[in-house]
């Protein structure tokens, strides 16, 4: 029979992990109600019945459903219109919770949490924690206890139990793992241990599978992701991974269409809101055995480069030179981002942002980092895309001439009103609270409300630059129509015109 394993409430809505039996057929989205029941009446009977707002299959015979939030007070299940309400499974408050936990190479699991309440950018005494394994954290003395060997931020990092490890790869164990305040509570848990394709090799292989992939967290970002992807695959990265945050467009289909297509492309079901870091270091863990350096951009976000070479090779002489003249180990780098604006447009550009959007900011605001896995601390710690790295690793900034990140921030209205439904990143304010309204991370002047001002379309316009634009219109579009490869089809053959030419950077001052 199907169970309802464990239920996490959001603030906005309600995530049901459901287990089917071996063989169990799994239901659709159409078969399944979110059922809503009274919590001290014993009746079957729902209050309340509403369709879910998502159901993805997670793995063999898991699935994850999305929930509307419903009337206070009201117990969240599910059930089907052939075989009747499932009993409610154990119900947690998203803001105190273990979420997630990957076994790294080194065999240390890592956790990933809510409700610690820990500074940005610091480690913390680890010696006030300790992490459990078990089944049932309310019994102390039936649970595995070990070492915290790190904890910073949002990240926990433990010492495995051997017996945990053993029986984890032989079957498929129930075990769960948390957090414990040494004189204090344990934290809720759902995270089951994950094990990685290279979980327990250490050292990794010398060679990896790719030498430049992107990580993304992403929400309800469909319509631009086959340009981002075909785009930056015509410049060299190899691997993408996408960690879905809770869209409810057609995110999956076009990642599967790209991957049917031939593009290494996955879609990671990661419903946890404002934890953009913690998914980050997630992604930086899976990809160590695959991948020699990741970017972590948003899809709004380009890599442009401006000499015309591939990306690999742009890292190569980046790195290479600078090794060059001493024993440095490089393990970031860091990449300006030119933030444009909606360049006079009023409508979503047919082409693509890079040909549509064509001014932006004169002054550069931040920067995003294509970093090696193996060189950042093991803590974890990032913050605003960049990572802490171990001590025998340095970043570099590099030269804008050689590359820089196309930010296509501020698009057109329709576009970026989206921007207020809420951030991802664990430490910034959502744009509707009162809250570091000055923020770099805002749009100027535009306050907390979602209200188009009228001069929106002629706003963050202070350079024009056409750099990108004119590279992608040279060298990606089909000389028999003039379409770019994103407006016609997915197949990777569709950058077979491509012909990699030298391509200088043209800006021009507004006047």
């Amino acid at each position: 029979i199907l169970s309802v394993r464990e239920t996490v409430l959001l603030p906005d809505q309600v995530i049901l992990f459901l287990k089917y039996p071996r063989s169990a057929r799994l239901f659709t989205k159409e078969e399944l109600d979110c059922v809503y029941l009274s919590v001290h009446n014993t009746s079957p009977v729902p209050r309340l019945k509403q369709s879910p707002a998502r159901v993805d299959t997670e793995q063999l015979g898991e699935q994850i459903v999305r929930c509307p939030s419903g009337p206070r007070g009201l117990l969240i299940t599910v059930g089907s219109k052939s075989n009747g309400v499932f009993p409610a499974g154990p119900t947690h408050y998203w803001d105190s919770l273990a979420y997630e936990a990957l076994v790294d190479n080194d065999n240390t699991t890592v956790v990933f949490v809510k409700g610690l309440n820990l500074r940005p950018e610091r480690v913390s005494n680890a010696s006030r924690f300790e992490c459990v394994y078990g089944e049932d954290f309310s019994r102390l003395k039936l649970v595995l206890r070990s070492e915290v060997l790190s904890i910073a931020q949002e990240i926990v990092r433990c010492r495995t139990p051997l017996i945990v490890l053993n029986s984890q790869k032989k079957v498929n164990s129930s075990v769960k793992v948390s957090v414990r305040i040494k004189g204090g509570g344990t934290l809720p848990s759902i995270a089951r241990l994950g094990f990685l394709s290279d979980s327990g090799r250490d050292p990794l292989p010398t060679r990896k599978p790719h030498e430049t992939c992107i990580c993304t967290m992403a929400r309800n970002q469909a319509r631009f992701l086959k340009e981002w992807v075909i785009y930056h695959a015509l410049i060299g990265v190899q691997r993408w991974y996408i960690y879905d945050n809770n869209s409810d467009d057609d995110t999956d289909q076009v990642i599967e269409s790209l991957f049917n297509a031939g593009y290494n492309i996955s879609r990671h079901i990661w419903p946890w809101i404002k934890t953009q870091e913690g998914g980050f270091s997630h992604c930086a863990l899976r990809a160590k055995g695959s991948c020699e350096w990741i970017g972590f951009i948003d899809v709004d976000e380009f890599l442009h480069l401006p000499t015309g070479l591939f990306l690999h090779d742009v890292i190569s002489n980046l790195t290479s030179t600078i090794t060059s003249f001493g024993n440095i180990s490089i393990g970031e780098i860091r990449v300006s981002c030119y933030s444009f604006g909606p360049s006079g447009l009023k409508r979503i550009p047919k082409q693509g942002v890079m040909v549509g959007y064509t001014c932006r900011l004169a002054v550069p605001e931040r920067h995003k980092s294509i970093v090696k896995p193996e060189a950042l601390n093991s803590t974890l710690i990032n913050i605003v895309h960049h990572f802490h790295l171990r001590d025998d690793f340095r970043f570099i900034d590099v030269d804008r001439r050689m590359m820089v990140v196309n930010h296509y921030k501020y698009q057109v209205w329709e576009v970026f009103k989206q921007k207020f439904y809420r951030r991802v990143a664990t430490y910034v304010a959502d744009w509707k609270d009162e809250q570091n309204v000055r923020s770099k991370d805002r749009a100027p002047g535009l306050g907390t409300r979602a209200v188009e001002p009228v001069d929106w379309s002629s706003r963050f316009c202070e350079v024009t630059d056409t750099g990108l634009k004119d590279r992608v219109l040279r060298n990606f579009a089909n000389p028999k129509n003039s379409l770019l490869p994103w407006q016609t089809t997915t197949n990777k053959k569709a950058g077979t015109w491509f012909v990699e030419e030298e391509n200088t950077n043209k800006v021009q001052e507004k006047e």
